[in-house]
């Protein structure tokens, strides 16, 4: 004979069991990696590339000056390249795929592929990691860089990582940006604002994920974004001081890279030179011990070195300047003052390093792009952007100076290089035939006083987006 009271208990385990049954369907399953593919089903097949190439942005959007840069750059102004875009999780309305609408949109793109991955494992995927291999550049889109950090030493890691070794690219924006540094603010414990860092630089909220991702020229930095908009610097100030005092940077030096959003987009080419699209960019480097950096204090740093970069402006990863910069510190947590502008306390001239971009139109003497500053060795760069395209820069000799010019020009297009004299004639030429063939010429000054001269670059045949770079060296 059953008792009221065992009713009651079996009546309580019904219910109880009813309760975590309805629990558990109420809960979101973990969702499996979803895959869209726009424009043409089947891969491109090619013996090589022309990059590495790489896009750095400040917000997750796709920014297509830089995109279009990368593109070119990767396939030589011929062909066409496909791309990945892997996201963390899917855009909650509008389109699926807003990365992949931009690219395909874009000159010289086969297809573009969005994989939606939500758990760490998913960087084990098979078909994920053939796309991956099969494509020529791989976009981080904006989201959560923790969920990306958490793909080291998945079979993704190494996937990304073969692509760039065939010379195609990586980039992302945003959470992307950030996943594509060698040391990542991953945050993985939560996000922390400049405030925070700056009050204690080992916040529980900072956390670094290292050995993912350490691209040519770009090692010892550490990427965040949105930069000007949300105030930073100060965090990445502190991240700085956290990586010299822990050992994350080679060198006992860490460099961070700081891009706007709104456009704001640093495009690193091959030989390791950056430009700047859209919005302004900022480069901080922390050269030596932290005066103090311990948990539970405010941050104590003198002397960070801060190089801005204005939509156009160049920054040589590969041969770091050690000029351009202004000074701003942090003491007792508290930041000067003006971080986002300064005077630099040096100039280049005569230090190594330097570039020059041109500034359309720069197509006659009179419009030339300003390179007398430019120290030795030095670079001025541009494109041949229509078949009739002249790119003119103004540079001086002092007596006795020789000055050899040598020109890297890409696959896109032959272009020819002249020296010129102050009136337009030309004294110095190279004209040598193909696409993607290097142009050189030298010259001496042999009248008193200095002079000026005039770099001449022009489209001999074809065109394109793809950048060529002249170096002058003054002896």
């Amino acid at each position: 004979m059953t008792s009221r009271h065992s009713h009651k208990v079996a009546s309580a385990a019904l219910a109880l069991l009813a309760l975590t049954l309805t629990f558990t369907a109420q809960q979101p399953a973990h969702a499996a990696a979803s895959r869209i593919r726009l424009g043409s089903t089947s891969d491109v097949s090619r013996p090589s590339w022309n990059g590495p190439a790489f896009t750095m942005n400040g917000a997750g959007a796709v920014v297509p000056a830089s995109m279009t840069r990368a593109i070119d750059d990767i396939r030589g102004g011929s062909g066409s390249i496909d791309v990945v875009v892997l996201a963390g999780s899917a855009p909650t309305s509008g389109s699926q795929t807003p990365e992949c609408d931009t690219v395909m949109g874009l000159t010289g793109v086969n297809s573009c592929t969005t994989w939606t991955l939500t758990a760490a494992n998913d960087g084990n995927n098979s078909q994920v990691n053939a796309d991956v291999r099969n494509a020529e550049f791989v976009y981080f889109a904006g989201g959560d860089q923790c969920r990306y950090a958490a793909w080291k030493g998945t079979a993704l890691e190494a996937s990304v990582e073969s692509v760039v070794a065939k010379g195609g690219g990586s980039g992302g924006g945003s959470a992307g940006h950030h996943v594509n540094s060698p040391i990542v603010y991953d945050a993985c414990n939560g996000s922390v604002t400049s405030a925070e860092a700056l009050a204690n630089p080992y916040d529980r909220y900072i956390s670094f994920t290292t050995g993912m991702f350490d691209w040519p020229d770009y090692g010892g930095v550490i990427n965040d974004s949105h930069f000007v908009t949300r105030d930073r610097m100060g965090r990445t100030m502190s991240f700085l001081a956290r990586a010299v005092k822990d050992g994350l940077a080679p060198g006992g030096a860490a460099w961070g890279v700081g891009v706007e959003e709104g456009g704001g987009s640093l495009y690193l080419d091959r030989n390791g030179m950056a430009t700047q699209y859209g919005k302004d960019a900022y480069v901080v480097l922390a050269d030596h011990q932290p005066e103090q950096a311990v948990d539970r204090k405010p941050l104590t740093y003198s002397g960070f070195k801060i190089w801005r970069l204005t939509p156009g402006s160049t920054f040589d990863f590969k041969n770091r300047p050690t000029c351009g910069y202004y000074l701003r510190s942090v003491t007792n947590g508290v930041a000067d003052a003006n971080l986002y502008n300064g005077t630099p306390i040096t100039n280049c001239s005569g230090q190594s390093g330097s570039a020059v971009a041109e500034s359309e139109p720069n197509d006659t003497r009179d419009t030339a792009d300003d390179a007398t500053a430019l120290p030795s060795p030095g670079s001025v760069t541009g494109s041949m952007k229509s078949t009739t395209d002249r790119d003119y820069f103004k540079v001086s000799l002092g007596s006795g100076q020789t000055a050899s010019v040598n020109c890297s020009v890409p696959a896109a297009y032959d272009a020819d290089l002249y020296w010129l004299d102050s009136t337009g004639s030309t004294l110095a030429r190279s004209v040598n035939n193909g696409a993607g063939v290097g142009e050189a010429l030298g010259f001496t000054r042999t009248a008193a006083g200095a002079g000026t001269y005039y770099i001449e670059v022009e489209a001999y045949s074809g065109s394109g987006a793809s950048a060529y770079t002249c170096t002058m060296t003054k002896s």
